[in-house]
């Protein structure tokens, strides 16, 4: 199988949060990412070239999960301080708060038709809340520990959830009851997902085993061992073929699901990996860590026709009859150990600038109001509300070994990032200011704008005092 495979190529690494990077997702279109950190912001990259970066500023504790809708007119984050927020992923930074839960929210996902989510918690509980009128729906709650992470199926009709108290649970969302339980004796999972048919459903284990149920024979279809310690994250392919794990032994794995074997072993990260997932389309994958960087591979691997893509998605808006209570039946073990050889990738953590990936970021508050609030950060510059400055998001050369298991390195690569000439740096500093310029200007339209309007409010009040005074009686 791996000869006609092509290995992924590690793209580019974002710099700007300050902490552990807990939670990352792509928006729709493939244009933006996400992600969630513990020092208490969430960033929207951009990948075009030159453009800003947002850091949106609301919650008061660590952000452990975050999520676009699945329009990209959202993002959805879950917080230790309780709270869930809904962001518009712009500058004006608009958001709505719900007050989820009475203990830290581990977990937001939103259903494929965007209009609910979900919420996880320490509290024991996954709730569900209307996304349009911004209302509680209903709650689960037949944990006994806290839940780790709860996700709808590709069709909304089923929720699958993992928690401490050693639990995989299988939800249905019309009668709000759990119609399955996968227990695991050895250790809790961290994380849980469906497949993208929404067959099976795949559990990421603090034990460091990666296990993968199928809900309609509620069996145990493969149980990989691959990892060193626990596993944090998972990921589906969309063409639901491969697999990514990630783990606190500092290494991203990618599983071939079909031949049931280890793929990749990804060295990237330094130290544990807290978060991977796939784009929409499966072209890139993303990887985040406690080392406080958002790392972009590109596939490469498995590659497959846009028309399927477009099938899939299509599957999942409008899909076949899903699994559902009348497709459990008795649960047997079937256990399935990984073979086979894995190729390792160890791109040696800096990441070359191949593009220019040095954005300036832009502190954005929760209710915008000023253009006070919109302070772009340079490198080594500092913010002037906070003590001590960004740290350096500017990347050494990227130097990338590759070697096959049992054999020694080969192949090594040294890529030298091309230095910007004074000109170059004049331009970029140039289109910096024009930035801010144009977001100034947008500011003052606004205010304008406003001002009109209560302009035009008070005249038409005085002439409707000028005609009632001017009545006869």
């Amino acid at each position: 199988m791996a000869s006609y495979l092509e290995d992924p190529v590690l793209q580019r690494n974002f710099k700007g949060h300050k902490d552990a990077v807990t939670c990352i997702d792509f928006s729709p279109d493939n244009k933006q990412l996400v992600s969630s950190a513990a020092d208490t912001f969430v960033m929207v990259w951009n990948f075009k070239p030159q453009s800003r970066t947002f850091r949106f500023i609301g919650h008061k504790e660590a952000v452990t999960s975050v999520q676009f809708s699945p329009i990209g007119h959202l993002v959805a984050s879950a917080a230790k301080d309780r709270t869930v927020r809904l962001w518009t992923p712009s500058i004006k930074a608009e958001s709505t708060i719900f007050k989820a839960h009475t203990a830290c929210v581990r977990s937001v996902d939103f259903s494929s038709d965007g209009e609910c989510i979900i919420t996880a918690s320490d509290d024991k509980s996954i709730k569900a809340w209307n996304v349009h009128h911004q209302r509680f729906l209903f709650s689960l709650t037949q944990h006994t520990n806290w839940v780790r992470c709860a996700k709808f199926s590709p069709d909304g009709r089923l929720i699958t959830s993992c928690s401490d108290d050693k639990t995989v649970r299988i939800w249905d969302t019309t009668n709000r009851i759990c119609i399955n339980t996968f227990m695991d004796y050895k250790g809790h999972s961290s994380y849980v997902d469906f497949n993208p048919s929404g067959t099976c459903v795949a559990s990421a284990g603090a034990d460091s085993t990666v296990k993968v149920w199928d809900i309609r024979m509620n069996k145990l279809l493969q149980h990989y061992q691959v990892h060193s310690a626990g596993v944090n994250c998972l990921s589906f392919h969309p063409s639901g073929n491969y697999l990514l794990s990630a783990s606190n032994d500092s290494t991203v794995k990618i599983l071939d699901l079909v031949e049931g074997r280890l793929l990749y072993t990804l060295h990237g990260q330094q130290g544990p990996v807290l978060c991977v997932t796939f784009s929409r389309d499966g072209e890139q994958f993303a990887s985040g860590g406690t080392d406080a960087q958002v790392l972009v591979w590109k596939t490469n691997f498995g590659r497959f026709d846009n028309t399927d893509v477009v099938k899939m998605q299509q599957k999942r808006l409008c899909p076949e009859v899903p699994p559902h209570l009348n497709d459990i039946y008795p649960r047997s073990s079937h256990l399935h150990t990984s073979a086979g050889q894995s190729i390792e990738i160890n791109p040696m953590f800096e990441v070359a600038d191949t593009q220019t990936f040095n954005p300036p970021i832009i502190d954005v508050r929760n209710n915008f109001t000023s253009s006070e609030q919109t302070r772009p950060l340079h490198n080594g510059s500092k913010d002037p509300k906070r003590n001590g400055s960004m740290p350096n998001t500017s990347s050494p050369p990227l130097s990338t070994s590759w070697k096959r298991r049992g054999h020694k390195e080969q192949n090594l690569v040294d890529e030298q990032a091309i230095p910007h000439s004074s000109v170059s740096s004049t331009l970029e500093h140039i289109v910096d200011q024009l930035s801010v310029l144009t977001q100034t200007v947008s500011i003052l339209e606004h205010r304008l704008t406003l001002t009109e309007d209560k302009l035009k409010e008070c005249l038409e009040n005085q002439q409707k005092i000028v005609s009632h005074i001017t009545e006869p009686e």
